[in-house]
């Protein structure tokens, strides 16, 4: 840690950390820096943090599952603080930010992404946009190979990497990733890996643009295109949403092929309208996709040391946490041709 992140305050140590107070307000404030942990936890020296849609959504009041004030920060790379069990003192490490409770129907069934007593590291409690933070062991997976950057974006890819294993087979199939921000460019990325013929739909020219230029995706559609038209007149195998829009989700259904699935990457406050004879008579599947398990924060490490996986065209930006309260405003509203803004500590 530096000196701008960690100061001795009166024999304490503190540590500036990055707060959403309340909707429209982000400050750096300080608190104590944690020096113990409960049994099976383990401190970890916080190197890099990707800012999130979950995060903006905070920023803006838009997350159903969270209360102010709350230390923002789940997209996580670090150093271990001192040695630990398994763990040696300055090993480098991703932290899952899911923390489940091992004792659920869900965790039981090996899905603690989903377990019903879940807490996220940065929604449900603090999180990770400061110097120090307690993990469970079990939560923190060795980045060998890996640099501090690439490992704080490991989490957001884990994401798409999740969803499109949640789609099921995809080699050779039409697949239509719906929203280009970072949720939506991963998702795209690993139904690319799998053999999957892709298709991008996005609101944003900008955003389009900068998905064929940094990642090679030329099948593009702009929301109002027909995109129905010519060849793809009987639709996609696969449609994931990765929009947090509702009007977008209802916009999908129609675009669904017979015998295909859609997948809800994004989560919504509102409820979702379908027309019940069209989707029943395509045998369609609707799959909800929730966070990611350590299989899939497995997969996005072997693909970005197999370089499958371009990390430096998915880092727009490095901020260091002692500017991002001036610049936290300007990030919210520059997300057309922002993909990850990393802070670093």
């Amino acid at each position: 840690m530096t000196l701008e992140t960690a100061t001795v305050d009166a024999g304490t140590v503190k540590m500036a950390s990055g707060v959403v107070v309340e909707p429209g307000v982000f400050q750096l404030q300080t608190r104590d820096l944690p020096v113990e942990t409960p049994d099976g936890w383990v401190l970890v020296d916080i190197c890099a943090v990707g800012i999130c849609g979950t995060d903006y959504h905070i920023f803006e009041g838009k997350h159903p599952y969270l209360e102010y004030p709350r230390v923002i920060g789940h997209e996580l790379s670090g150093r271990i603080a001192e040695a630990s069990g398994e763990w040696k003192a300055g090993e480098l490490v991703v932290i899952n930010p899911y923390l489940s409770c091992g004792e659920c129907r869900a965790c039981k069934k090996g899905k603690p992404n989903c377990c019903e007593r879940i807490e996220v590291l940065g929604v449900h409690r603090e999180g990770g946009m400061c110097a120090r933070i307690a993990v469970p062991s079990g939560n923190l997976y060795r980045a060998n190979g890996l640099s501090e950057l690439q490992a704080a974006m490991v989490e957001f890819l884990a994401i798409g990497a999740h969803a499109v294993r949640r789609a099921g087979a995809l080699e050779g199939e039409r697949v239509l990733v719906t929203g280009a921000g970072p949720i939506g460019i991963g998702t795209a990325l690993f139904a690319r890996i799998r053999g999957a013929d892709v298709h991008l739909l996005d609101l944003s020219e900008a955003r389009l643009r900068q998905a064929s230029s940094k990642f090679g995706f030329d099948n593009l559609h702009l929301v109002g295109d027909d995109i129905l038209a010519g060849s793809l007149t009987d639709g996609f195998d696969v449609v994931f949403d990765a929009t947090g829009s509702a009007r977008a989700i209802e916009a999908g259904f129609p675009l669904l092929a017979h015998g295909s699935r859609y997948v809800l990457v994004s989560v919504v406050k509102d409820q979702i309208r379908f027309d019940d004879p069209e989707f029943h008579k395509r045998e369609a599947q609707i799959i909800g996709s929730r966070n990611a398990t350590a299989e899939d924060f497995e997969t996005v490490m072997q693909a970005i040391r197999e370089g499958l996986i371009d990390t430096d065209a998915l880092c727009s930006r490095t901020i260091p946490i002692h500017e991002i309260a001036d610049q936290f405003q300007l990030l919210a509203n520059d997300r057309d041709t922002l993909i990850k803004a990393v802070v670093t500590l």
